[in-house]
């Protein structure tokens, strides 16, 4: 019987995902010499040394900050995320800030619970201040939705269903998340024409060069009087000191983001919560198992699917055959040398599928029979091969 495979964990998962993992086929600890796998939330990987035995790293959840991506994929590591099991969170907090924002719901809470004596004068204090919160409502508004993945695509849909307008900007939108979209949602030429027609933005993309504060002073500058932003993806995607330049202006009503600091917490325009996103139950298990079973697919079939560093390659098992899982540099004749070398090993392709993302490839080879380790190592051996897997 073969060895069992070895995952380590690296924070509380879901028992949910952990029970998908058969017992005889996996061992699974949160302390394990030479895993060959890692399954993650939270912990920063960037500061641990990762043995050499691990072929793969799953984070349940979407952003993947905390890997160090770069240095797995020189390795030939698949890191696996899991977009869109958190979606249907994320989105009802989303939607709790829209509201929030427009009926000033948090300082109107703070006055609440600031007022004294007994409910005669707390009825009076009560009928002369409400007139400092006074809101506004939804219907006919118009919602700008930066990105449109998976929870940028149901917040539109969800605002559209309250009643308001919505606009989308999303030019990487992929045909999957398309078909999700409600043919209602408004296409934005760009990111300058979603601020300008925007009563509300909220932004759902991963931080990056390209996004780092997306939501800055020139493009508040574009939206009405009265806007509201939102911002439940990352911190760095909003210019804070523009934002609160704009509360304080009165350009902007409000801002609720999940990422407090010293500039926001105390500012009376502004509500933050602690990174409650993705906080619920539901969205934990639904993450542990989307991960776990990425994770397991590619260990037992080698399979990837919602890598962000590798290319989608999935392939169906032929019967009786071995196959071969490669992760190689994506250059010319990669799997021509490696099917050179198979065929003078007296080894037969069944099947063959490769695959390339930008600076590498991954190729699945189906052989008929076995094939020993002294063959895997002289496919390492060939240049720019970066990992090597023989599963029967």
């Amino acid at each position: 019987m073969a060895e069992p495979f070895r995952i380590q964990t690296l924070n509380n998962i879901s028992a949910r995902g952990l029970d998908r993992l058969p017992r005889e086929r996996y061992e699974v600890a949160s302390e394990l010499p030479q895993p060959d796998a890692i399954l993650l939330r939270s912990t920063d990987m960037h500061k641990l040394d990762i043995p050499a035995s691990v072929c793969a790293v799953a984070r349940a959840g979407a952003g993947t900050n905390n890997v160090p991506v770069a240095q797995l994929t020189a390795r030939g590591v698949p890191v696996f995320n899991t977009p869109g099991a958190n979606a249907n969170a994320v989105k009802e907090l989303v939607l709790a800030g829209l509201f929030l924002a427009a009926r000033n719901i948090g300082p109107a809470w703070l006055f609440a619970r600031g007022l004294s004596g007994d409910d005669a004068a707390i009825d009076a204090a009560v009928e002369k201040g409400k007139k400092a919160f006074v809101g506004f409502e939804l219907p006919g508004r118009t919602l700008g939705v930066v990105g449109l993945g998976a929870i940028g695509g149901e917040v539109a849909n969800s605002a559209l269903a309250l009643g308001m307008n919505v606009l989308g900007y999303d030019p990487l939108i992929t045909v999957q998340h398309a078909w999700t979209l409600s043919a209602d949602v408004q296409q934005a030429l760009s990111l300058d024409d979603l601020f300008s027609r925007s009563d509300v933005v909220s932004v759902h993309v991963p931080i990056s060069e390209g996004t780092r504060n997306l939501v800055n002073a020139s493009r508040i500058a574009l939206m009405p009087r009265g806007g509201v932003v939102l911002n439940f993806s990352r911190a760095g995607i909003v210019d804070v000191p523009a934002v609160l330049a704009a509360l304080d202006a009165g350009h902007l009503h409000g801002y609720v983001c999940d990422f407090p600091t010293n500039a926001t917490k105390d500012h009376p325009k502004v509500i933050t919560l602690p990174h409650l996103g993705a906080s619920t139950v539901e969205a934990e298990e639904n993450c542990a198992v989307m991960a776990v079973d990425q994770l397991r697919d590619f260990l037992e079939n080698g399979n990837i699917r919602n890598s962000v560093n590798y290319p989608e390659a999935v392939m169906p098992r032929t019967a009786r055959t071995t196959r071969l899982a490669i992760a190689n540099s994506n250059v010319p004749n990669m799997v021509g040398q490696i099917s050179t070398l198979l065929a003078g090993a007296g080894i037969n392709i069944a099947d063959l599928l490769s695959k390339s993302r930008g600076d590498v490839a991954y190729a699945l080879i189906d052989v008929d029979g076995p094939v020993d380790a002294a063959v895997c190592g002289q496919i390492r051996a060939i240049e720019g091969v970066l990992s090597v897997r023989s599963i029967a």
